[in-house]
């Protein structure tokens, strides 16, 4: 055989090689898709998101290699979530990553046999996206936000930080089960700490707008931002109104204190992603969301502005700072 024929004899079985190993490489390869509420650009969900990339390759999934990972980033656009949920259903993923409600819905509305792992959902069984906490029963399954109970605290913490108010704004949804019970635990409370509550629903900015307005007009007065779709969505707006009415505000998520607000309390989100991650790998290996219980979450974050607390002549107490995870100056 000449040298020239041998040459590209072994060119061409290199290619054949090539293919095989691609097409082998491509049949092994499992499928992860995310619905993201947020941005593409969206700081906090970027930490997030990195967090729960890296969780998979310590578990040995790297996108690319043996794990395919396609992203949708809905940007707290109803339209966009029921497109990205059937695209991403489209794809025929082996399980979904939908950290919220949000995404949740209508992902459940668009297939009931993918699996799908949530990160921070408050009431997964009052929505009815699970049967029990326990034993989820459907294709659905993950991490609760918190318990209801804890809603108490934010009361309990915006009187620590400002003893003189009487008059607490209650941003909530009522549409959902999770505004109803986060407003009813805060209820329990607010007699005892002497604070009458006045509810203002979330979901548009106008409304959103005339109602703190309003609210402000009377003294002594404060807010709190409970886990809602809409108060993530508005988030922005609702700091600038309390920063412009000079109403001390407590929040669920360290993003709303990161952006100029006083204070939060809540679970450590980026964390709740790490643990979806986790369970992501446990699906990728067999195991069915319908049989994984959802979980509670394990770390929660106090989250201080000193800064924003200047602007409003506030002194925090000091055994509140000794408490906080983050101070920002």
């Amino acid at each position: 055989m000449r040298r020239r024929e041998f040459i590209a004899l072994l060119v061409a079985v290199a290619a054949r090689w090539s293919v095989a190993a691609h097409a082998q490489q491509a049949e092994g390869m499992r499928r992860i898709g995310v619905l993201i509420p947020g941005t593409a650009d969206d700081a906090e969900y970027q930490d997030r998101m990195a967090a729960f990339l890296q969780e998979l390759q310590q578990l040995g999934w790297s996108d690319g290699r043996n794990v395919r990972i396609d992203t949708r980033w809905a940007a707290g656009d109803a339209n966009l979530f029921r497109k990205y949920a059937t695209e991403l259903v489209a794809l025929a993923p082996d399980v979904i990553l939908a950290p919220g409600s949000t995404s949740l819905g209508p992902l459940l509305e668009t297939t009931r046999t993918v699996p799908i792992v949530f990160a921070t959902i408050l009431d997964p069984v009052g929505a009815g996206f699970v049967e029990s906490l326990a034993r989820p029963g459907g294709n659905a399954t993950g991490f609760i936000s918190f318990e209801y109970g804890l809603s108490g605290k934010w009361l309990e913490l915006l009187k620590q930080i400002a003893p003189n108010l009487t008059r607490v704004a209650v941003l909530r949804d009522p549409a959902v089960a999770a505004g109803i019970g986060q407003f009813a635990a805060i209820q329990s409370v607010a007699p005892s700490l002497g604070v009458e509550l006045r509810p203002i629903d979330v979901r548009e900015v106008s409304e959103i707008e005339r109602a703190v307005t309003t609210f402000a007009r009377s003294s002594n007065g404060g807010l709190i931002v409970t886990s809602a779709a809409g108060s993530a969505v508005h988030a922005d707006l609702i700091v600038t109104l309390a920063a412009r009415h000079k109403l001390p505000a407590v929040y669920t998520d360290r993003h709303f204190v990161t952006g100029g607000g006083l204070i939060s309390y809540g679970p450590d989100r980026v964390d709740q992603y790490r643990r979806a991650a986790a369970y992501v790998d446990r699906i990728l290996k067999g195991e069915k969301p319908a049989e994984m219980p959802v979980q509670a979450p394990t770390k929660f974050e106090l989250v201080i502005n000193l800064k924003t607390a200047k602007a409003l002549g506030i002194t925090v107490p000091p055994a509140l700072l000794a408490q906080a995870n983050e101070v920002i100056e």
